[in-house]
């Protein structure tokens, strides 16, 4: 038996059980009639003339109906003579390649056949300016050649920074447009003044390229379309922090002020560009940010087969397991921490070889006196959280809860023959 072993073999994991979460479910029943009603107002239908090449900015992760908003636009255009393309817009996503963020598009399924468009990628870009602190601007190298150029992102709350702008249309301009380059100056100076910089590069780039719309989501708390707008340049700022308001009250949460050990089964690229939401974890990677419960000890244990290895977050965890890390692709975990500038959520965590150590420990070290009445909370992933499962502590504010339902008995979480959770 090993040291570890020893230490924690007496550590007790407590009984769960199965809870609902309530949250607001309002959604949009047809994103596509929604969008194509938005479309056709004449402000929107002027801003398209037949010939024009339009280069349409596409590229956040877990965007629901991304592929359906993607194609209505296309679609649109095509029916007003116009030429849209699509530019992979993410940063430096998708190790920093063309083919790697084309495959990136791809797993969120917008390809050319279905979303009716070629899809043109590249990391070049061209600087269009500077900002008075010496900022540099880029911009897509295909985007600065188009005649057009079309926006389509989700308006979300931010992991790392508060501001009236956070994750959007204007942050898909400067970082997602801008690619690598265009990150890596967005990131320059530090999260501290990242909600000033997305601005005022965003109104570079709407001064400087010709913008014509851009198509923003706002997505309720089971991550499903709420509402659905399409903004003209001179809208965006005023209606982008009005849906960052909205985006914010759908937000969903772990509802309990709070946790001993939060236990998150995977993180993933595809979940989080932190690999879990610091919004639903209370765990963030900067000082610039906050919100969510107050978590004592974190764990997590696997990652998604769609982050293909990129383990960006883990170190924000407590603790994770050997087969977390067996499975990192470290150069490319890395590549997230040298372009934000912030590394600590790339350095790997306290590892134990198996779920139930990794589990143990954090239960060890969460500074309470009776490990019997630890409050855990096991999630799936920061995406998936109406159902979670919590433990045998938390049984007197689920009772008290309106926003909680009982859906199990209690029971006991079941381990295999290697420690793992069945």
């Amino acid at each position: 038996m090993s040291i570890l072993d020893e230490l924690l073999k007496d550590i007790p994991v407590p009984k769960m059980m199965k809870v609902r979460q309530s949250f607001d479910d309002t959604k949009v029943d047809d994103v596509d009639q929604a969008l194509n009603d938005a479309l056709q107002k004449e402000e929107i239908r002027k801003t398209v003339k037949p010939g024009m090449e339009i280069a349409v900015a596409v590229g956040s992760r877990g965007v629901d109906e991304i592929v359906t908003v993607t194609k209505r636009t296309v679609t649109f255009l095509k029916e007003l003579g116009a030429k849209p393309f699509i530019i992979p817009s993410m940063g430096s996503h998708g190790g920093a390649t063309a083919e790697g963020q084309t495959g990136v598009l791809a797993q969120l399924g917008v390809t050319e056949e279905s979303v009716g468009a070629e899809i043109r990628s590249s990391m070049e870009v061209v600087e269009i300016g500077k900002l008075e602190n010496g900022l540099p601007v880029y911009i897509d190298k295909y985007a600065s050649e188009a005649d057009g150029i079309i926006v389509i992102n989700r308006v979300k709350p931010h992991t790392a920074f508060r501001g009236t702008v956070e994750s959007g249309i204007m942050k898909m301009m400067t970082i997602g447009i801008g690619k690598q380059k265009g990150a890596e100056a967005c990131h320059q100076l530090g999260f501290e003044h990242m909600g000033k910089h997305i601005i005022l590069m965003a109104h570079m780039i709407m001064e400087k390229m010709p913008i014509l719309f851009g198509v923003a989501t706002v997505e309720n708390a089971f991550d499903k379309v709420a509402h659905v707008e399409v903004l003209l340049p001179e809208e965006i700022e005023e209606r982008e922090t009005e849906l960052q308001k909205m985006a914010k009250k759908f937000l969903p949460q772990i509802n309990f002020d709070k946790i001993d050990v939060l236990v998150i089964d995977e993180i993933g690229k595809n979940i989080s560009g932190d690999g879990m939401d610091p919004n639903i974890t209370g765990r963030y990677p900067t000082p610039y940010a906050h919100g969510g419960p107050e978590v004592n000890k974190m764990v997590v244990l696997d990652l998604t087969p769609e982050t293909e290895g990129n383990a960006n977050g883990v170190g924000t965890a407590d603790f994770t397991t050997q087969r977390l890390i067996d499975k990192t692709d470290w150069p490319a975990t890395y590549a997230n921490g040298l372009t934000s500038t912030v590394v600590a959520p790339t350095k790997a965590a306290t590892t134990l070889d198996n779920d139930k150590l990794a589990i143990k420990a954090a239960i060890k070290t969460c500074n309470i006196l009776d490990f019997t009445k630890v409050k855990m909370v096991r999630i799936k992933n920061t995406l998936e959280i109406g159902e979670i499962e919590v433990s045998e502590g938390f049984l007197q504010e689920v009772e008290e809860s309106d926003n909680l339902t009982p859906i199990s008995e209690l029971y006991e979480l079941q381990f295999d023959d290697e420690g793992n959770l069945a």
